[in-house]
This record gives C-alpha cells, sequence and structure tokens, in this order.
C-alpha cells in the first residue's frame, strides 16, 4: 500500500504577559487539557502537539521557523485563549509555509454568570483575541482556515479532522511524481498542460518516459512471481472465463499480473506516486494495462488514461485526502435522459478504480477496439452510492482552473450484461440541465477524480492555499 510519512500539527497557544505569570499558568493548564481530549477522542487524522506559549514575537518566530523545516509536521493550529497583540505574530506568521488553522473558541462552554469578574474576563477573552489575530492573518493574506465553536463538540472536531486530511495533501503535493507513459492522446486538447507551471504552483514533477522503459521493467518480471500474484487474484475476485478457453484466459490473465508487477517496480524505482498511459503508444506491450492499473490505483497510486497527467497529479492528491478510501479517476460516457432520471454513466476503457466497487468485483477478459492489443483483462464491478464530489483541472493557457461539482452517486438498478467494464452512475447537482450546462460553460474536462469521502470544502480549501482559481458547482 502506498502510504504517507507520520504527521502530526503543532497547537500553538496565542497569550500575553500582561496578566501575570499566574494567569499563564492557567492558560497552560487549559492548553494541555485541551489538547488531551482532542487527541484522546479518536476523532482527529492525526495527533496534536503542544508547544510554548506564544506570548512574544521571538517566541513566535522560533516556532513557526521550526515548523518549515520539520517534515513530520503538517500544519498549524492556533488558539488565542487571550488577547494576543497581532504584531508579535507578523514576522512568524509571514514566515509559515505550511497551512494554518485557526480555532476560535475558548475553554469554557459557558459564562459563569454568578462569578464571572474581571480576573475572569482578561483570562478567557478569545473573543478579543480572535479579532485581533483574525485581522492580522487576514492582512497577510494567508488563506488560513478558521474553525468556529466550543472545541468539545463533535462537529468542530470534525472540521479540524477534514483539515489535517487537507493540510497533509498540500504538503504531500509537493512530494507528488507523474510518471508517463507515453506522451497525451492525439488531437485531444483538455489532457495538455503547462509542467513547469504546474511544478511552481502545485509542487507537481511530471516526467515523461518512452514505452520502451516500461517494456523492460516488465520483460524482467519472473514466471514464480506473476503465478504468486495470480494465486492472489484467486482469493479477491471472481474469475468470470465467458467463452474464452480457460487456459487462454488465464493466460490473457498473467499478461496483466506481469504489467502490475512491471509498472509497480518502476514505479517504485523512481519514487512514482502515479502515471499515465496511452492506448495510442503500446510499442513492445501484449495488452493495454488494464487490471494492473486498477489494482495499483487501489494500492493509493494516482492514475489518469491518455496521458492525462493533471488529473493522475489530482488523482493521488485527493486518495491522500481521502486516505485512499471511494476515490479515482473517472470519465464522462453517457447521458441518461429520461425525465425524473437524467444522470451520467461514469467508465473507463478498463480503468476504473476499485476503491469504489458496491460488489464484489469480477475479473472479465474481452476485446478492445483502442490499441490493437490482444483481448487485455479488467475488473468489472458497479459503483457505490452516496454523496460526492467531481473535481476537474483545466489549463487556460494564462492559468490553471479546478472545476468543482457535489454529485450524488446510486446503485445501478438494471443489468448491463454486454457491457465488460466497470460503472459508476451520478445524478448532477443542483440539477442535471443546470449542473452540465455550468460544467461545460466553465470549460471542465471529460476527465475527473471523483470521492465520496472528500468534500468540495477540502477541495476549495487546498486551492486557496496554492492560489488555483476554482469553480464550485451545486
Amino acid at each position: 500500500m502506498l502510504t504517507v510519512e507520520k504527521k502530526e500539527f503543532w497547537f500553538v497557544v496565542g497569550s500575553q504577559h500582561l496578566y501575570g505569570e499566574e494567569a499563564l499558568q492557567e492558560v497552560r493548564s487549559h492548553a494541555e487539557e485541551m489538547v488531551k481530549e482532542l487527541n484522546d477522542n479518536g476523532k482527529l487524522s492525526y495527533p496534536v502537539v503542544l508547544q510554548e506559549l506564544a506570548v512574544s514575537a521571538d517566541a513566535i518566530t522560533r516556532i513557526m521557523k521550526e515548523v518549515n523545516y520539520r517534515d513530520e509536521v503538517a500544519g498549524v493550529i492556533t488558539w488565542m485563549h487571550t488577547f494576543s497583540p497581532a504584531k508579535m505574530w507578523i514576522r512568524g506568521t509571514k514566515l509559515l509555509q505550511k497551512p494554518l488553522l485557526h480555532l476560535a473558541t475558548q475553554y469554557n462552554e459557558s459564562i459563569p454568570w454568578q462569578t464571572i469578574d474581571m480576573d475572569f474576563m482578561n483570562l478567557n477573552q478569545a473573543a478579543h483575541g480572535d479579532r485581533e489575530y483574525g485581522f492580522i492573518n487576514a492582512r497577510l493574506k494567508k488563506q488560513n482556515k478558521i474553525v468556529v465553536g466550543y472545541w468539545k463538540r463533535q462537529e468542530v472536531q470534525k472540521q479540524i479532522a477534514e483539515w489535517m486530511d487537507v493540510a497533509v495533501a498540500f504538503n504531500e503535493s509537493f512530494n507528488i511524481k507523474v510518471a508517463r507513459f507515453g506522451d497525451n492522446m492525439r488531437n485531444v486538447a483538455v489532457t495538455e498542460g503547462d509542467k513547469v507551471e504546474a511544478q511552481i504552483q502545485f509542487g507537481w514533477v511530471v516526467d515523461y518516459f518512452g514505452i520502451g522503459d516500461l517494456v523492460r521493467y516488465i520483460d524482467a518480471v519472473k514466471d514464480e512471481e506473476v503465478d504468486a500474484l495470480f494465486a492472489e487474484y484467486k482469493n479477491l475476485y471472481d474469475f468470470d472465463y465467458g467463452d474464452y478457453d480457460h487456459e487462454i484466459w488465464e493466460a490473457h490473465v498473467k499478461v496483466q499480473a506481469r504489467q502490475e508487477i512491471g509498472i509497480r517496480h518502476f514505479l517504485e524505482a523512481g519514487n512514482y506516486n502515479a502515471f499515465s498511459s496511452n492506448f495510442e503508444d503500446l510499442y513492445g506491450m501484449q495488452q493495454l494495462p488494464g487490471l494492473a492499473v486498477q489494482r495499483l490505483m487501489a494500492e493509493g497510486y494516482g492514475f489518469a488514461g491518455e496521458g492525462d497527467w493533471k488529473t493522475a497529479a489530482i488523482d493521488r492528491l485527493m486518495k491522500v485526502m481521502a486516505r485512499n478510501e471511494n476515490t479515482g479517476f473517472m470519465e464522462d460516457y453517457t447521458y441518461e435522459l429520461a425525465a425524473g432520471r437524467e444522470s451520467i454513466l461514469q467508465s473507463h476503457m478498463m480503468e476504473v478504480d476499485p476503491t469504489l466497487a458496491n460488489n464484489k468485483p469480477k475479473i472479465v477478459v474481452s476485446p478492445l477496439s483502442m490499441g490493437d492489443r490482444e483481448d487485455p483483462a479488467r475488473l468489472v464491478f458497479d459503483g457505490k452510492a452516496g454523496a460526492g464530489v467531481v473535481v476537474s483541472m483545466a489549463d487556460f493557457g494564462t492559468h490553471y482552473k479546478l472545476l468543482i461539482n457535489e454529485v450524488e452517486l446510486f446503485e445501478p438498478t438494471e443489468e448491463a450484461p454486454m457491457l465488460p467494464v466497470a460503472r459508476v452512475l451520478w445524478e448532477i447537482k443542483p440539477n442535471f440541465q443546470e449542473g452540465v450546462g455550468a460544467w461545460i460553460e466553465a470549460g471542465g474536462g471529460h476527465h475527473t477524480v471523483v470521492s465520496l469521502n472528500v468534500t468540495s470544502d477540502q477541495i476549495i480549501t487546498w486551492a486557496k492555499l496554492v492560489g488555483l482559481d476554482y469553480i464550485l458547482i451545486k
């Protein structure tokens, strides 16, 4: 499984020396209790680590510098326990290069009307501190996330957890490496893009390889490796032999097993975590990789077909956000236009991500009209149901643009016995006519990444962090 290294988040509490050491001791005590609760309740995706109190510009700057160079720290959560003069935060906040969340909360849930005095007011003035701190972040244009509410509430902790996933993905974006096996599909516009700008703006490294570079790895795979992987297939999937002789069918499946091992070895050797292929560039290969690609996507690798490296990178990014659950590369195929049932059938030639499978996949071997190679094997299944988000990126020459559409996935109710590929169905929001029209008008592509685990708010949070234009259709 392709995983992300362990991450943590630093919890920084704003205060000042104005109210004396006794007050600061209480601030520390409250912060320690809060961090313990956040870590112990199991709602957060990653651990929170309390830092020294932010009571001076020097302390704040020292903390932010440390955050920048420590790879295990994915971001900073700040809490203004008392009034923290914002000029102290300018230098450190300007230096910070990782995501920032301002938690607008306070230690006590309710005002203790029977005992409240000025000591309490001075110590617990988060409402005062939030405004001062919020002003300086807005002026510095930090694009920081703001979560508002009592820190013990489940909905507040859920927002923090979702932001953590985005922050980890933001950091991981600078580690995304895409291997392009062959070039883009000829005469297709939307899959093109400026790779240098993508590396500058998003951190993505995109490298081209001739198909022969990959074939050498595939040819080097040993027969015993293939046989062992084929045995694994038997345990995981149903075998649908169709009209094929069993020996011929299994030989075709083993071609995909050999490709899976070869592609994995290639990606591991170059530290690549995303890749693209192109059915127009298969010299030296027996089949277009289908089952092989699906298996690698299930491990966490980003992928897109026809040389679409942008979507492959977005796929890897969203898989990090979703922790590789219910997220994968997709393509718009055909409309259902019956009144009251308007929807879109999503699929691809073969490469549909098994993390989206609602039922046990079966391996099918079937002819493929594109690519002029032998019949390839692929996993066939029906997609899951639930609220989802669909994302596409396009290069408009002067800038990149991200298209985001909220959708509702549903399980198919009719069989498709002649369709030898996995299928996913969804309804468009706000409705079919407006949603499809807005997507087309904005220049949204036919290649997308869909997720049942990532929200549009998370995608927008990432887009703001990297200065990316976006359009939300909901």
